[in-house]
């Protein structure tokens, strides 16, 4: 009797050990897999990104890098009429960080989802914005409807919840974007939250500026970019993560 309960005690124990094995597999298995973080700026280069339409030539000097900032300068020499700076690659499901810091009454913004196309001169025909604003002194931020041009807002659709601080100062965005579900936090506030191509998506085009426009909001995925509006802006610590 005693050498079979030690038997039995023996496979308990190796099936115990087999369990938790395969409970570190998984654990590995599941760190191995899961999304990480990838610097799109790593501060010193112009690496992962180009201006729109020109991809694979030298950025132009309306940008500059400045204390592992990037930095648009309107004053800057370019031979491009507009300068709005885009990813190399394309995302669709990912999460995105970063700060900006906007000159007084300045103005610029931060697509996604844009389509490069030689028939298309800026993003911002294709993709969604989402509003970088200072919201004191730029004019912009009592037009719209509800506030829905102000900072953080996507652009002339939906108003921020959160507002942002002031020029001069660093505000931090946040955008998650799974499955057409995206929601957008301002300095860790919610500020606007959405689905993309639905009939609530329709109508809201409908009601906006982009009412017939093309190409607008039609596709799930595509570049990263930062605007050129004509103003002084700075990014930094742009990283993003493919879901």
């Amino acid at each position: 009797m005693q050498k079979v309960i030690v038997s039995i005690m023996a496979i308990a124990f190796l099936a115990s050990c087999g369990s938790n094995q395969s409970e570190e597999n998984a654990t590995e298995e599941v760190a191995e897999t899961a999304p990480e973080w990838v610097d799109l700026f790593d501060g010193t280069s112009f690496d992962n990104w180009h201006i729109y339409n020109h991809p694979g030539e030298p950025v132009s000097g309306k940008w500059t890098i400045e204390d592992k900032t990037l930095v648009f300068n309107p004053e800057g020499e370019s031979e491009w009429k507009v300068n709005d700076l885009v990813t190399d690659k394309s995302f669709e499901n990912f999460e995105l960080m970063l700060e900006w810091n906007i000159q007084e009454g300045g103005n610029s913004g931060i697509f996604y989802e844009v389509h490069e196309d030689s028939t298309l001169h800026t993003p911002y025909l294709s993709s969604p914005e989402i509003q970088v604003l200072d919201d004191e002194n730029h004019p912009d931020a009592k037009q719209g409807k509800d506030g829905n041009r102000m900072a953080g807002s996507l652009y002339d659709m939906i108003p921020s919840a959160s507002k942002a601080n002031p020029a001069g100062e660093w505000n931090e965005v946040r955008m998650v974007k799974k499955d057409n579900h995206v929601e957008i936090y301002q300095n860790g506030t919610l500020a606007v939250e959405y689905t993309e191509r639905t009939p609530e998506w329709d109508a809201m085009v409908e009601g906006s500026k982009f009412k017939g426009w093309e190409h607008f909001g039609k596709y799930s995925s595509g570049l990263i970019g930062l605007q050129d509006h004509g103003n002084v802006v700075k990014f930094r610590n742009i990283k993003v993560k493919e879901l």
